[in-house]
């Protein structure tokens, strides 16, 4: 059995041969993690920037799987975040079967899973919050980088204002936003009054005037450096949800302005900028290339949690994840107006192994207390791995859609790429709660319609360049659309209106024909009228009935050049 001062000998090698910034695996995988282990950083400079990211409203440990397919195009393929797997693990010198790798990947999950427990919970993340400005008090700033309000039963029961009220708790300093638009303009602008910190989102505009709608920059002092925090909403908001929501703003990248905004911070006396961002890897990647001026983007929006800081144009890019699993830290050394030195480290929020703090433990027990007896209802059971994270169809994808195809009676269905969702373990309870992380949205009508086998094809095909084209700035949504009764072949490399091929209807065995129709439900139309009854509704009575649930991974989805 390894000693503790073995370990402690083999990690401080492995740190000294692959440098500042990578998460150190355990030398094995009984190694006992604590809440110190978490803790331990090399503290660096006078600036701490803290962030989290898409934490998707919740509140409570869960589990969630990353992704095992998350394919990149053009200059980035191979590129992280384009690595799953054990490509991953090499990538970031983590070992197989250790806490990183079950934070990290999507390798031996469900086994990892069982040893490790549930990850996140809000209360245990305030615990190394506390901890982290208790060290370091008047150095550290706490960055929310969006899709904050949205994703559970309270936060679509409560609109908004449940998420509103914990951030306050936890002592936010500035978020960026999102999925906070689907509550629409007015309830946005109500729960932005309740916030106790600024609201950033300088690339939304009045339609009428082409004047922003809101503040762009916030001003904070920390450790005696003058810093600018910018902030970027999701630039395709109206694309990915729906423009009735939100009928008098636009959006859009709009990197010129953010260049204006640098440099307006530079000018005021900033002597470090920091770009809080919800554009998703890989626009912030180009966005660095073409801005300068900018010291940190802070990305959210494609849910990449890398443990590792990547550097472009002398701009340094940290991702945090999703779902509440992760805090970031981030030290530097600012001189002159120059980032010196910096270090960093992606912590995993084991909740088995944290105390959680019992400030926010009361803020997250008042919240769901009112509710529990209908998000603790038991539906049914899982026999199977159920997760969403990932390019293609996940197994909580085609449990929707199998739901769709038998409560609608339709031969197709199709299910948003949703990034979010919590990952339920083999025998595992499947609960209302459970059903809400995967469904929970304010416009969740199940419809059923016709659909010929050309208009099926031009759906995939406009979903497949939003997540394939080779141009970060034209990737304008989520993951591929989920396809239940449906079979296809897709080639990434072509280009629109040629990455689709071979589509086959499963039940039975034809070849989809463009000119025929073919009955298809599906849910979240960004079509303002859209009927059938709620999507969280249909897929709890599924459960209910069927009481056991088993699916495996969708193979009738055939991808080229991965």
């Amino acid at each position: 059995m390894i000693t503790r001062r073995d370990f402690l000998q083999v990690t401080a090698a492995t740190a000294a041969l692959l440098g500042s910034g990578v998460s150190i695996a355990r030398a094995a995988s009984s190694q006992a993690i604590t809440q110190d282990d978490l803790l331990k950083f090399d503290s660096v400079g006078q600036v701490t920037l803290l962030n989290f990211t898409d934490i998707h409203a919740q509140l409570v440990p869960l589990y969630f799987r990353e992704p095992s397919v998350n394919l990149g195009v053009g200059e980035v393929h191979g590129l992280p975040p384009h690595l799953t797997g054990e490509a991953f693990l090499k990538n970031f010198g983590l070992m197989a079967g250790t806490p990183d790798a079950y934070a990290f990947s999507s390798v031996d999950y469900s086994q990892l899973a069982n040893e490790y427990g549930r990850i996140g919970g809000l209360a245990h993340m305030a615990t190394l919050i506390k901890a982290i400005r208790a060290q370091r008090e008047p150095n550290t700033l706490l960055i929310d980088c969006g899709d904050t309000w949205q994703g559970s039963y309270t936060s679509l029961a409560n609109q908004g204002e449940d998420m509103v009220d914990a951030m306050n708790a936890l002592g936010v300093d500035v978020m960026v936003p999102h999925w906070e638009f689907t509550y629409g303009a007015d309830r946005v602008q109500e729960l932005i009054g309740k916030l106790n910190f600024p609201f950033l989102a300088g690339n939304v505009l009045d339609n009428e005037w082409q004047e922003k709608v809101f503040d762009s920059t916030a001003h904070f002092e920390r450790g005696g450096v003058k810093i600018a925090v910018i902030g970027q909403a999701f630039p395709y908001t109206p694309v990915a949800n729906p423009r009735y929501m939100i009928p008098d703003w636009s959006f859009g990248i709009r990197d010129e302005m953010v260049q204006e905004s640098v440099n307006k911070a530079r000018a005021e006396g900033a002597e470090l900028v920091v770009l809080a961002s919800h554009n998703g890897f890989d626009v912030d990647r180009k966005l660095a290339s073409r801005v300068n001026g900018i010291d940190v983007i802070l990305t959210g929006h494609t849910h990449d949690a890398i443990p590792g800081v990547i550097e472009v144009n002398n701009t340094l890019l940290v991702a945090t994840g999703s779902h509440g699993k992760f805090l970031g830290r981030l030290d530097l050394d600012v001189q002159n107006g120059k980032v010196k030195n910096y270090n960093y480290k992606l912590m995993p929020i084991f909740s088995d192994v944290i105390a959680p703090d019992p400030e926010i433990q009361a803020v997250v027990d008042g919240i769901r207390a009112p509710h529990q007896k209908i998000i603790g209802e038991k539906l049914g059971k899982t026999e199977s791995l159920l997760y969403r994270r990932g390019n293609f169809n996940g197994t909580f994808d085609d449990l929707i859609c199998n739901a769709i195809m038998e409560e609608r009676e339709t031969q197709i269905a199709l299910s948003p790429g949703f990034r979010w969702g919590a990952t339920l373990i083999p025998g595992q309870d499947i609960t209302v709660d459970d059903v809400y992380t995967q469904t929970s949205i304010t416009y969740p009508n199940t419809y059923r319609s016709e659909m010929t086998g050309e208009t099926l094809k031009l759906i995939l095909e406009d979903v497949a360049d939003n997540l394939f084209n080779p141009d970060p700035y034209y990737q304008q949504g989520g993951d591929m659309v989920r396809v239940g009764g449906m079979g296809y072949r897709i080639d990434i490399h072509k280009t629109i209106g040629s990455r689709i091929s071979e589509m086959t209807l499963l039940s039975t065995g034809e070849t989809i024909d463009p000119s025929k129709k073919y009955v298809v439900g599906g849910w979240a139309s960004v079509n303002e009228g859209t009927e059938g009854p709620p999507v969280y509704d249909l897929v709890s009575d599924y459960i209910r009935k069927k009481k056991v649930v088993n699916v495996q991974p969708n193979t009738s989805i055939k991808v080229v050049g991965a």
